[in-house]
Parts: C-alpha cells; sequence; structure tokens
C-alpha cells in the first residue's frame, strides 16, 4: 500500500531492483485514502485557496483501500485464505513467518498478532487491553493510554499490568478482512494526531485524522497473541538520524547484531577492526531466513565485520 505522496517513487523502486526476483504480476500496488486536514475549531484547512489540505489516512486506511480497489475479491479468486501484515518500518520483520502462520492456523481464529514485552512504562507503543469484563481485545495507542494505566503493574507478577506491546505483525482470514473492510467504513473510526500542517496561512496547528490498522480487534471476539524476542523481530525506524531512538541507524545495527550471533551460533568466529557494538555481519535471506543453515557456510570460518554472508 503507497500513498499519494510515494507512489510513484515506491513503483520506481521496484523497477529498479526488478521486483527482488518476483514476476511483476506478482506485487501489487494500491493506494490508500486521504482525509481533509481540520483546524483546532473544527474548520476545513486551506492548503490553496481553491483546494483542502488533505493527509493520508492512516495505515487502517488499508481495509477500505483493499475493498475499493476490489482486491478482496481478487484475492478470494486466487484461493488466498490468509494474509500476513506488518509496517514497512520494522527492519526485522519475519515475512511470512512459517511458525507464525501455523500457530494462527492451528489457533483457528480470525485474527492474530505478534507482541513483544513493553520495554518502560513510556514506551511509545500501544498495548493490547480487553475492552471490558469478556470484551474483545483491543489496541490502545500510547498517546491514548492514560500516564497511571501506563505504569501500572501486576501486584502478583510485578510486570507492567498492559505489557503486552503491538509493533504491527498481523495475520487475518480474508473472510474476517472483508468484515473489518465494511465495519470500519460504517462506523467511521479515527484517530486524531496535532499537527503542523501546511496552509495559505503558513504552517497551521491542527489536525489530521487517521484509521490504525489495530482498529480491526474489537470485530472479532477471539484475536490469538503470540510473544516474540524484541531483538529478533523488532527493530522500528520512526525518526531520522541524528535523534536518540529508533533511526535508520538504530536499526541497522540490530539487524547486524542479530545476524552476528546466528553466525556465532553457526560456528563462526568474527574479527573487528571497530568496537563490536557499533559493527556486525548481515546474512543475505538467499542464505537464511531466521538463522538456520548456515552451519556449511559458517563453521570453523572467520569473518572480518562489517561484512555481508551471501551465496
Amino acid at each position: 500500500m503507497t500513498s499519494p505522496f510515494t507512489d510513484e517513487p515506491t513503483r520506481k523502486f521496484f523497477e529498479c531492483y526488478k521486483y527482488f526476483g518476483l514476476n511483476e504480476d506478482q506485487v501489487t500496488f494500491f493506494k490508500q485514502g486521504t482525509i481533509p486536514c481540520v483546524s483546532k475549531d473544527g474548520r476545513f484547512i486551506m492548503e490553496t485557496p481553491y483546494r483542502v489540505a488533505k493527509s493520508p489516512d492512516g495505515n487502517g486506511g488499508v481495509y477500505t483501500a483493499l475493498k475499493y480497489e476490489k482486491l478482496l475479491e481478487e484475492m478470494s479468486t486466487r484461493g488466498i485464505k490468509y494474509i500476513d501484515c506488518y509496517g514497512v518500518d520494522n527492519a526485522l520483520v519475519r515475512v511470512a513467518d512459517p511458525t507464525f502462520l501455523g500457530y494462527f492456523i492451528d489457533k483457528g481464529v480470525p485474527a492474530a498478532a505478534k507482541v513483544v514485552r513493553k520495554a518502560y512504562p513510556q514506551e511509545k507503543v500501544g498495548v493490547f487491553v480487553r475492552r471490558g469484563k469478556g470484551g474483545p481485545l483491543s489496541v490502545v495507542e500510547y498517546s491514548e493510554l492514560d500516564p497511571q494505566l501506563s505504569s501500572a503493574t501486576n501486584q502478583e507478577t510485578g510486570r507492567l499490568r498492559f505489557c503486552w506491546s503491538n509493533v504491527c505483525l498481523h495475520m487475518f482470514t480474508l473472510d474476517f478482512l472483508n468484515l473489518v473492510a465494511n465495519g470500519l467504513e460504517k462506523d467511521s473510526i479515527y484517530h486524531l494526531a496535532e499537527k503542523k500542517i501546511a496552509s495559505i496561512h503558513g504552517h497551521t496547528m491542527g489536525y489530521k485524522l487517521e484509521q490504525f490498522i489495530f482498529d480491526a480487534f474489537p470485530y472479532t471476539p477471539s484475536t490469538a497473541l503470540f510473544e516474540v524476542l524484541r531483538e529478533e523481530e523488532f527493530a522500528p525506524v520512526k525518526n531520522a538520524n541524528g535523534t536518540n531512538f529508533d533511526t535508520p541507524d538504530s536499526a541497522r545495527l540490530l539487524v547486524l547484531r542479530l545476524h552476528t550471533r546466528w553466525v556465532v551460533a553457526a560456528g563462526g568466529f568474527l574479527t573487528h577492526s571497530v568496537p563490536l557494538y557499533s559493527t556486525g555481519v548481515e546474512v543475505s535471506p538467499l542464505c537464511s531466513y531466521a538463522g538456520e543453515d548456515l552451519e556449511a557456510l559458517c563453521r570453523g570460518r572467520t569473518f572480518h565485520a562489517p561484512c555481508e554472508i551471501s551465496l
């Protein structure tokens, strides 16, 4: 899914790299929608005297976009039953994880989500909660969770009461996606994001309206959660290099550290001329999906970091 602002460069990127070994007809691009931006007093913000300022409708816009592009119908025609959904800003995503898929199918539920333990109370991640006694699981975004609840602990375990972080690693059945696309369109659930918005009067403080991908979970009484290790599957890119966390550089280091552990576990050795905490080894996905089958390439060999191990 692209936005009106990213569609063309994304398509060109895939063309440049020959669709990463896939056939062109195996890759489908579709645009998410846009929503008008509003001022704090509820008026439309004008980008020009004749055009309303708009912004993408959030990653939750994927459901409506799939419906109106008739991609849900196309997937049904192709016999697709399960959909793996993940955020593009996570450098450690395991695409189509067979373990997660097997868990999801075994549970027989319409939706499943990978979760990691929240690192600290103020971490900027949404958390899974149960709304009401016996109600469905849903996600509360960090900006919408009361600070006292963010820090609340379970008296029996001493852990955070709301500790399961949503990291946008989901699986859905196709039938459930059809239900969600119709439900969200009818219910019109939006989240407010206060932003500086370009307008005819310069940058104006106002609201962008967004739907989130986790808005789907309340539509099913049964969601399966699957805990994974943060250091193996969550390397977010939220900020530019130069800030303190969740940058391209920090994500790159998390990838290198994970792959370095794979190499050592497979019997390899590392030398390095810079501190190992700032470098490492990258394993080509053509060699290994999650660290398996590396012994033949690594056992007894020494690699000088930084380097790439490929076929």
